[in-house]
């Protein structure tokens, strides 16, 4: 059961606006015009090129001077590296994107920001700036230096979908080599701590995947859950942390064994997020766990072929910037 949420007031979100050939820019105006009301006592900091934001919100029919008037919506302007069109990828913004994200990471540590809220980015343009860039969740392990943190993606509505992650952006060959007890106890933990503190659940349920088909078939399908991920659950339930399993994949995304579950911890990227973006796409968010800050984003990418037609959901945007403002809420009351 969700405990009542404490209060917004005073609460400071930062948004940044991503790749700016992609949707982020323009979404951030619609989810702020359309939805600021949902969200009283909360001021916004939107990072982007203050020049490049009011194009956008102009081409959506957004009056961007107006939201920005209002006295809790501000622009703190970082300006392009290069010009951008909607649509048109160039490298000179790399360094940019990551501008914005190192910035809003900074206010946040330094207490200036109770939450970000990042709109997508466009890796390719980051790593063609000759930056090795793998993603929003381990850039943000890296700048807080936070050994460990977790991947969650979550649907919306009273008994929201959660999907958390054992390991994030690997290739498929490496996932075994990548797990261990010790990791995965750690991120039960991280997974256990967030969900009380952060979402308001006062006694959490995991349920956990096997990595193999019918999780492992006793062994004759693979090890890792005798090995590894058994007594990984045995040491993390001896914990206090109620975390069964681990549960064929296959089977384990049905109604009746996720009705009474707060989140499913899945052993690697396309084995859980596939289930969780069919049930939730547009209206999901990733949250990253295990951080000294809050961070939420949405559950898509640049939409570069979207981009300046108006024609983008600005729903999962929203859906981050409710659940940035819900999470440092607890936070605070906690």
């Amino acid at each position: 059961m969700t405990s009542a949420a404490p209060t917004s007031h005073g609460l400071q979100i930062a948004i940044t606006t991503g790749e700016p050939a992609g949707v982020g820019p323009e979404l951030t105006a619609q989810a702020l015009a359309g939805a600021a009301a949902h969200w009283p006592g909360a001021q916004f900091t939107v990072l982007g090129d203050a020049d490049l934001l009011a194009a956008r919100a102009r081409a959506v029919g957004v009056d961007w001077q107006a939201l920005c008037g209002n006295g809790r919506v501000r622009v703190q302007h970082q300006p392009l590296s290069a010009p951008s069109l909607p649509g048109k990828l160039d490298a000179a913004n790399g360094a940019y994107v990551l501008g914005l994200l190192d910035s809003a990471i900074d206010g946040a540590v330094a207490g200036q920001f109770n939450a970000i809220v990042t709109a997508p980015l466009q890796k390719s343009t980051i790593n063609d700036a000759g930056v090795p860039f793998t993603g929003h969740t381990e850039y943000l392990a890296e700048r807080t230096h936070t050994p460990r943190v977790v991947m969650m993606l979550a649907g919306t509505g009273p008994r929201p979908l959660r999907v958390a992650l054992a390991t994030t952006h690997l290739p498929l060959k490496d996932v075994s080599a990548a797990l261990s007890v010790e990791g995965i106890v750690e991120t039960l933990r991280i997974i256990d701590h967030d969900l009380r503190h952060h979402f308001g659940l006062p006694a959490p349920r995991i349920l956990v995947t096997g990595l193999n088909p019918h999780a492992g078939e006793n062994g004759y399908l693979g090890r890792e859950e005798i090995d590894v991920i058994e007594p990984a659950l045995k040491l993390a339930n001896a914990q206090g942390i109620d975390a069964p399993g681990p549960y064929p994949a296959d089977t384990l995304f049905q109604p009746r064994y996720l009705t009474e579950a707060d989140c499913v911890l899945a052993m690697f990227h396309d084995q859980g997020l596939p289930v969780l973006k069919y049930a939730t796409f547009g209206e999901g968010i990733n949250v990253t766990l295990g951080l000294p800050i809050i961070r939420t984003s949405v559950d898509h990418g640049t939409a570069l072929d979207l981009a300046g037609t108006g024609r983008a959901d600005a729903g999962s945007l929203i859906a981050a910037i409710d659940t940035a403002v819900s999470m440092a809420r607890h936070r605070r009351a906690a």
